[in-house]
């Protein structure tokens, strides 16, 4: 029999995954065809701002992803804008093209039907709220366990 902590790791493995194939849903309902749901979620996590991939990849949690061959392929597929930086010739920087806002833009109408959606269903905001303040503390735990020192930090005991 499954722990609560142990179930509580496969329920976020499983809700990552089914969340991705939704997207790849969306993604291929729209006819897409040379992105993948991985890399849409880098695209639209990188929004309007200008950075490096190693910015990116701190910044993101990309599962199973190689986020320099996947801004490859989005450079490729000119979702991205790749450039030099200005200030450093070895730093590459990357920002989204055209056809990569209207993704960006195309997913961000895809959170909000699904908003809508939960409207009035028993997945409230409260609800939601305290679910994200759950997985918070789980995330703080975790990254407390990979820097460990032979104790939790005093938030964890609260």
């Amino acid at each position: 029999m499954a722990t609560p902590y142990y179930e509580s790791i496969q329920l976020i493995e499983r809700l990552h995954r089914h969340f991705l194939d939704v997207l790849k849903q969306e993604i291929d309902r729209r006819g897409i065809q040379d992105i993948n749901n991985v890399q849409s979620m880098i695209l639209y996590n990188i929004g309007d701002d200008d950075l490096t991939v190693g910015e990116l990849t701190i910044r993101g949690y990309y599962l199973g992803s190689n986020v320099s061959y996947n801004v490859k392929k989005m450079v490729e597929n000119e979702y991205l804008i790749q450039e030099r930086s200005v200030h450093d010739k070895r730093s590459l920087r990357v920002r989204l093209s055209e056809k990569g806002l209207k993704l960006r833009d195309m997913i961000t109408e895809m959170f909000k039907r699904h908003e809508q959606k939960i409207t009035g269903t028993d997945l409230s905001n409260d609800r939601l709220n305290s679910l994200n303040q759950t997985m918070r503390l789980m995330e703080r735990f975790w990254a407390s366990q990979s820097n460990y020192s032979g104790s939790a930090p005093a938030a964890m005991n609260e």
